[in-house]
């Protein structure tokens, strides 16, 4: 007897259990793999055009993530499912993306790479770690009312100052700050603040949560 695929007649079975909140999150996704294009199209013609772009399309997906919650408590669709979309959605757009344009605007150096790396590393455990106590922050209800640590989305703060080094051409050879060299490797200071954030997102501060 031959095994049926169970999905086989239902080859978007899955799109279906779709929420509207999810599509928001998907958009979430899909502008923030956008703004790591953008930043490659920056490295590959060194035009700053590219990097202002990449600026954009992570605000873009930060108020899909914002509208994501809000359409999702409206309709009261929430699920584990949207959740983990939500996480996924965030690492790349709010993680990544933010590594990539530092990186994109001078922080290449070997330490600055440990420290962008240590910076997305965070930014999946604070997710993580969100994923598997929200319940238990919600106390009962179904809304968190506080966040452990400040949220992923935070991280466009970065990206609105590297946006302004570009823009008063502070980038590369002349990103704020200079750079040190330890052991024959580069830092650059500026990338610090990358650590800071990472940082501050697997504290266990409580920000609450608006």
């Amino acid at each position: 007897m031959s095994m049926r695929n169970p999905l086989a007649k239902k080859p978007f079975s899955m799109i279906r259990e779709f929420h509207l909140s999810d599509w928001f999150t998907l958009a979430n996704a899909i502008f923030g793999t956008a703004a790591i294009f953008a930043v490659i199209s920056y490295v590959a013609s060194a035009m700053l055009s590219h990097l202002y772009i990449a600026a954009i399309l992570v605000f873009a997906a930060l108020i899909c993530d914002v509208f994501d919650g809000r359409v999702a408590r409206w309709r009261k669709e929430s699920s584990a499912m949207g959740r983990e979309l939500d996480s996924l959605a965030d690492i790349i757009s709010f993680g990544v993306a933010p590594a990539m344009i530092g990186y994109a605007c001078g922080m290449n150096g070997l330490y600055d790479r440990i420290v962008l790396a240590f910076f997305v590393a965070c930014g999946v455990s604070r997710l993580a770690r969100y994923n598997v106590t929200a319940d238990a922050l919600a106390a009962g209800g179904d809304k968190v009312k506080y966040f452990e640590g400040t949220p992923i989305p935070s991280s466009f703060i970065l990206v609105c100052v590297l946006a302004l080094a570009t823009a008063l051409g502070a980038i590369g050879e002349h990103l704020w700050f200079g750079q040190v060299t330890f052991l024959g490797f580069i830092l650059h200071p500026l990338t610090l603040l990358f650590a800071i954030s990472g940082s501050l997102m697997v504290s266990r501060i409580h920000v609450p949560k608006l």
